[in-house]
């Protein structure tokens, strides 16, 4: 193993800085790209803590066809999915569960509150609409509330810029996959707006690992509507209406008992329906000093799982949101953002709500410096008040250093199917239930050669979650268990070699166990990656990308490690036309993600785009 991680390093640190990510600690030089996950939209030199920026430029030019893969790429994120095309797919963010990761779309939380962690699955979000994805690292309770305990991803989807614009892409590949989609946007001084559809449909694989004896195709169908509606007024003042919706049925394999993973082919059908949508007013006051957010958000999502044909299961569940924000600017040195939020969440009949109020500080005492800090008060209505508080700094002496350290707090209540579930002999549900709550801190440095071609950079964490939720046969329902640590650290860098060729990559190692000291499932102890992207001064460019995952444990026994080679390329035959292609799994690696689930062999993409 640490033979090909050796190799990973020396091809280059730091995938995430020259190529398609850009982390806080690896774009420390560039004041242009502004985080708007951390509520005070800091410049990326300036939040402190650890953050990974992916733009709509990287992810078209990684080629992927999921949200899923493009946050894979950045450091200290880990991913598993049941099955590629439509399987159940997760995040998480320096060992926290999947469950411990807050999705939010266009300012609107997306986890579903129907399953019973409350995660959020990843497997059917496609990338042709969305404009950045920002993967904020750590418990981010204090600026997003409950759920918020590991990480957040926030993602934004795109917005028109020209009077009338347009675009389209169509592509075609292995397993009789095709995908394409269509957006037509346009904006004036007063009035903008935005209709994309994208669609997607394959024979697929066997979920169930081909090489354990099945030989089934789960086929998966998706397709995806988002629009958006702003009007500008005279004043200082905006309306704005956003809506995404995906509709996706994935054939799935059955629950069986054995030692490859518990899974073996059936005929088993799933069938999602997922909406968010939101209103927002933003308008100024004090001569501009105070910018003034009101949001009125929902979710819905509806599932139906189908085994022979015959419905087994079937759930629904929705989540509103109202919001206000203000964030002041004093002067040059101080800014101030202050706010209140509600939700209700509903799932299968049953309903909660949680209110809070948050308060968030930044101070900039010395050129160099940006201290922000900040605390938050949530009032659940069936587990009481949880306040929590956060603090970051970062030093950015020169352009060639930068230091960045944070510390935070965050906390996750037990979702409505944990209070409501019981089974196995009990009579009710556990009514000792409590919150998951979190502590943990970050210390990162990064450096950059003088001639802005190469930086190194290196973040240590460590974090500490206490009260974790599981599911016990002992109690026939949920219980919490004493806690669980993540130590670990990002080492990350990148060389540009020529103005046509760079070459980057990153190595994260996390130790993450519970309090007994036993290895938590489904985190690799080593993740690593490395690129060589290619530009010449042509209309050819190209990358290729090598993925190393570390072995780790499954609840029903080991995965092992694996190393996925990707390429992808593309050539511009004229202003407005694109041809681009890419094989996945090069070398035709053999492996799995979660135990007993299969994925592709050597696979090919080839598709065509057009502006207009």
């Amino acid at each position: 193993m640490w033979k090909q991680l050796s190799i990973l390093g020396l091809a280059g640190l730091s995938y995430h800085s020259l190529s398609y990510a850009q982390d806080t600690n690896t774009e420390g030089a560039d004041d242009s790209i502004i985080v708007y996950g951390v509520r005070l939209e800091q410049a990326l030199t300036e939040v402190g803590s650890s953050v990974t920026v992916i733009t709509a430029e990287e992810i078209e030019a990684m080629g992927v066809e999921y949200v899923l893969d493009a946050v894979a790429t950045a450091p200290g994120v880990t991913i598993n999915q049941n099955g590629t095309f439509g399987g159940s797919a997760s995040v998480r963010i320096r060992g926290a569960s999947s469950e411990q990761t807050l999705v939010i779309i266009d300012g609107v939380v997306v986890n579903d509150p129907t399953s019973p962690g409350g995660g959020y699955n990843f497997a059917r979000l496609d990338p042709a609409n969305v404009e950045r994805i920002e993967i904020l690292k750590g418990p981010q309770s204090t600026l997003w509330g409950t759920d918020a305990i590991g990480g957040v991803v926030n993602i934004i989807t795109r917005q028109p810029v020209e009077s009338f614009e347009g675009s389209a892409f169509a592509q075609f590949g292995s397993f009789s996959s095709l995908r394409g989609g269509v957006s037509v946007g346009g904006a004036n001084a007063g009035f903008d707006y935005r209709l994309a559809y994208s669609g997607h449909t394959t024979d697929g694989i066997s979920k169930a690992d081909e090489a354990n004896g099945n030989d089934e195709d789960d086929d998966y169908d998706s397709t995806t509507l988002s629009g958006s509606l702003g009007y500008n007024f005279a004043v200082d003042a905006r309306l704005q209406a956003q809506v995404l919706w995906t509709d996706a049925d994935s054939e799935f394999d059955s629950f069986s008992f054995g030692d490859q993973g518990n899974v073996a082919d059936g005929d088993e059908l799933s069938q999602t329906e997922e909406l968010s949508a939101n209103v927002s007013l933003s308008f100024s006051g004090l001569d501009g000093r105070l910018q003034n957010d009101f949001l009125v958000g929902r979710t819905e999502i509806e599932r139906e799982n189908f085994t022979d044909g015959v419905s087994s299961f079937a759930s629904e569940g929705d989540r509103d949101t109202l919001r206000y924000q203000g964030t002041l600017s004093i002067d040059d040195r101080n800014q101030l953002a202050f706010g209140a939020e509600r939700e209700e969440t509903e799932s299968n009949g049953d309903d909660t709500s949680i209110d809070g109020l948050f308060a968030l500080y930044e101070l900039k005492p010395a050129k160099a410096w940006t201290l922000s800090a900040g605390v938050r008060r949530d009032d659940h209505e069936r587990f009481g008040a949880e306040t929590t508080g956060r603090f970051a700094a970062a030093y950015n002496p020169t352009k060639s250093f930068t230091l960045t350290t944070s510390w935070g707090e965050g906390f996750k209540a037990p979702t409505l199917f944990q209070t409501t579930f019981f089974c196995c002999g009990a009579t009710e549900p556990n009514a000792d239930l409590q919150p998951e709550t979190s502590r943990a801190w970050d210390l990162g440095a990064i450096i950059r050669s003088d001639d802005g071609r190469g930086e190194l950079g290196l973040t240590y964490f460590d974090q500490d979650t206490t009260n974790l939720i599981t599911f016990s046969f002992a109690v026939g329902g949920y219980e919490n268990i004493a806690k669980a640590e993540s130590t670990g650290f990002e080492l990350f860098g990148g060389y540009q070699v020529t103005d046509w060729l760079g070459v980057s990559g990153s190595v994260t190692r996390i130790d993450a166990t519970d309090g007994d000291g036993t290895e938590l499932v489904r985190v690799p102890e080593v993740t690593a990656d490395v690129a060589f992207t290619i530009n010449p001064q042509s209309d050819l460019s190209g990358s290729l990308f090598v993925r190393y995952n570390g072995e780790e444990q499954d609840a029903n026994g080991e995965v092992a490690s694996w190393t996925r080679v990707d390429v992808s390329g593309s050539y511009q035959m004229t202003d407005t036309v694109e041809l681009y292609a890419r094989i996945e799994n090069l070398l035709d690696e053999e492996y799995q993600q979660i135990l007993g689930y299969g994925t592709p062999g050597t696979s090919g993409y080839i598709g065509v785009r057009f502006g207009f």
